[in-house]
């Protein structure tokens, strides 16, 4: 049997470090809420922003953000706070790639250790010219933490794939049954 990634019918691997990117920006007023922190938008700009880089890099040009799954804000962001996202790619598809972001804070002026303050979970497609899917070479996890997140975001493909498929099987019974699915 041959093996796509090295007989060249597909795109050879990449390591997860090819890719990786951190994103640092220091918060200010312009970045607040109405409650004084830094607005969540804000901060998921950001994510979306080092996310974006990762999966141009990880598939060498564009791609776009196709969904998130989930963004986890675990304790507020304050004006003054320089904000860190590392962001790589977890897990690829045949057109698409899961990248993983973590969020980190610290003072500006101080010296204490970076607080985790959020986590969000993308899902990129990469595509052509015109728009059209086109294919991204395998991630290689380099590290058990690697091969960790490449089965968690396994994982979260397969509830993804059963959620929307149970979605549009509850939208076809109650279009069966004449009842309004708006």
């Amino acid at each position: 049997m041959t093996d796509p990634v090295t007989d060249g019918t597909a795109a050879a691997g990449k390591p997860t470090a090819a890719s990786r990117t951190t994103l640092s920006h220091i918060m200010t007023h312009n970045d607040t809420n109405l409650l004084g922190t830094v607005h969540g938008g804000v901060v998921m700009k950001l994510v979306d922003d080092a996310a974006g880089a990762v999966a141009g890099r990880h598939s060498g040009g564009p791609a776009v953000t196709a969904s998130m799954d989930e963004m986890v804000f675990l304790v507020p962001v304050r004006v003054g706070d320089l904000v860190h996202v590392h962001a790589q790619c977890n897990w690829t598809g045949r057109t698409s790639m899961e990248i993983g972001v973590k969020v980190m804070a610290e003072r500006w002026n101080e010296s204490a250790p970076p607080t985790h303050v959020g986590s969000a979970y993308l899902v990129f497609a990469a595509v052509d010219e015109q728009g059209r899917p086109r294919p991204v070479p395998p991630v290689i996890p380099e590290n058990e933490d690697d091969r960790r997140r490449r089965q968690e975001a396994q994982i979260r493909r397969t509830h993804r794939l059963a959620r929307r498929r149970a979605i549009r099987e509850l939208r076809e019974s109650r279009i069966a049954e004449g009842l309004d699915v708006a």
